[in-house]
């Protein structure tokens, strides 16, 4: 992805001019740290500016309500305290005008207030979208000192720019370049010797003569545009290949910066989520593989109830007190030897093989017991992980991450999703929670289930509120789909059973998702 520029910054601004000017701030939210919406009242008309400090994606602009629902933006119920800061501050204040610094890349919103006493005072919101160095600062134009800062920059990591409350608000360190506008001679290394262009908008405008990139500089001709791939933007469209026209600056913004910031985000919380859980499902995996063995073990309790029975069938003819005894093994028809306790009888022998054995026993039925809880939670997190693999939008990661900090979550909230084949409609759980959503609430007795057969997939329900007879087309058809949706997509055969919703069983205190059936059938998909 390219980043936000001046150039960028100063057409936004211009084109949305009339509506900051004399705008009233009616609210102000912070999703996170690092970023900011002031709802914006003017010209009959409320609208989101969106503020974005964040390194890899900064910039500004008004939300549309499309790509708002998409970014699923949510705030916080403690707000930041800049965030409270800036509603001391500025709430309900009114926009003055804004600016641009020449060749800068900070949006200064200039604001009428007022303060405790009651009395009028101008402030300024500078937003500074600058990189690793992206900044949002609060300071009094009166007096230039700094009210308050998104993040503070102290001397360790700036010795030429500090910010913070209290100190005084100074723009950065000037470069040392030409003004493209005064230039008239020959160019090259754009953006090392001329204001205001980046590097992106430097390989945009190779081989341009000058005349056309000063008109460039100056705005004209306009035409915004995204390329085919998103993988840059353009203030103006025959710049590059394939251009995906926009309405306006503002629009090529958002739509830019929402499709990478939505991939980032996905791609950031996906990491996070596998961070949690594979520690887990390495865990589970190592238990079940320590109860493997320690089972092993325990089968000698076998061996433990068949000395006792030697002995005891033996009394007669052994001498107590002794430290082995060679006798025949009925099942076998051969001789073992048997150690003993030479201290004690053989009747006192056997029955010390005996308390070995229902030791052994009653060791071997926890071990058991275990075994089957473990398997289970080994499965629920190898399931988690298809999930979060196969998860392709931010939505969906996030009931994954309510479900691994066990919160609660409406039918209403999880969006499942649907496939339809000759008027009937197919169920898809993306996750654990919509795959028990789709088994727990939304299926009746008569609706089919799907699932690949010892694998990791999604539950597939075909909905059969008529109570029709299936015909195998929409079987086989249900069946594609569980295993498109599961770990043997790309397997050339799997195995794929179904069964109708009233032989699903869920355990008590079974793991989201998790299900036993029965009277099943099992169908081979290629």
């Amino acid at each position: 992805m390219i980043t936000f520029d001046y150039l960028t910054l100063k057409a936004f601004c211009e084109e949305n001019k009339d509506f900051f000017e004399n705008a009233r701030i009616q609210k102000i939210q912070s999703p996170t740290r690092r970023d900011l919406i002031l709802y914006l009242r003017a010209l009959g008309e409320t609208k989101k500016l969106y503020i974005n400090i964040n390194p890899q994606f900064y910039h500004t602009c008004f939300l549309t309500k499309e790509n708002e629902e998409k970014l699923n933006l949510e705030i916080p119920k403690q707000p930041t305290m800049f965030c409270m800061l800036l509603r001391k501050y500025i709430e309900n204040g009114k926009i003055a005008k804004i600016n641009v610094p020449e060749y800068e890349r900070i949006l200064e919103i200039y604001i009428e207030a007022f303060n405790e006493m009651g009395d009028k005072i101008y402030l300024c919101l500078a937003v500074e979208l600058m990189g690793k160095y992206s900044n949002i600062v609060l300071y009094n134009t009166d007096t230039n000192i700094i009210i308050g800062c998104c993040h503070n920059v102290g001397e360790e990591k700036s010795r030429e720019r500090e910010m913070a409350g209290l100190l005084p608000y100074t723009y950065p360190p000037k470069q040392y370049k030409t003004d493209i506008l005064k230039y008239n001679g020959e160019i090259n290394n754009l953006n090392e010797n001329f204001y205001g262009i980046s590097k992106a908008f430097e390989n945009q405008i190779k081989n341009r003569t000058l005349s056309e990139i000063q008109d460039f500089m100056m705005l004209k001709n306009l035409s915004p545009a995204i390329s085919e791939d998103f993988s840059q933007y353009t203030l103006f469209s025959k710049l590059i290949k394939y251009p995906i026209l926009k309405n306006s600056v503002n629009e090529m913004i958002n739509d830019y910066f929402t499709h990478h910031q939505l991939k980032i985000l996905t791609n950031n919380l996906k990491q996070n989520l596998l961070s949690i859980a594979y520690p887990k499902y390495k865990k589970h995996t190592g238990t079940l593989e320590k109860i493997e063995r320690q089972l092993q073990k325990e089968e000698k309790a076998k061996t433990y109830r068949l000395y006792g029975d030697l002995l005891m069938s033996n009394l007669h003819n052994t001498k107590d007190f002794s430290k082995k005894v060679t006798l025949l093994d009925w099942n076998t028809s051969e001789n073992i030897e048997i150690p003993l306790d030479e201290t004690k009888t053989i009747k006192d022998n056997a029955n010390r093989f005996y308390k070995l054995y229902n030791k052994s026993k009653h060791s071997s039925e926890k071990l058991t017991e275990l075994k089957e809880k473990t398997i289970a939670d080994k499965k629920y997190f190898e399931q988690l992980l298809f999930t979060i693999d196969q998860a392709d939008n931010l939505e969906i990661l996030k009931e994954i991450k309510s479900e691994l900090n066990e919160e609660k979550i409406t039918e209403q909230k999880s969006i499942i999703l649907e496939d339809y084949f000759k008027n009937y409609k197919i169920l898809i759980g993306r996750n654990n929670r919509q795959n028990d959503l789709i088994v727990s609430k939304l299926s009746d007795k008569d609706d089919l289930w799907f699932h690949t057969k010892d694998c990791a997939g999604s539950h597939v329900l075909l909905k059969n509120p008529e109570r029709k007879h299936i015909e195998d087309d929409i079987i086989l058809y249900c069946a594609k789909i569980a295993k498109k949706y599961s770990k043997a997509s790309q397997s050339p055969k799997a195995g794929v059973i179904y069964t109708y919703r009233k032989n699903l069983k869920k355990p008590p205190s079974a793991n989201l998702g998790y299900v036993i059936y029965k009277n099943e059938t099992e169908i081979l998909v290629d």
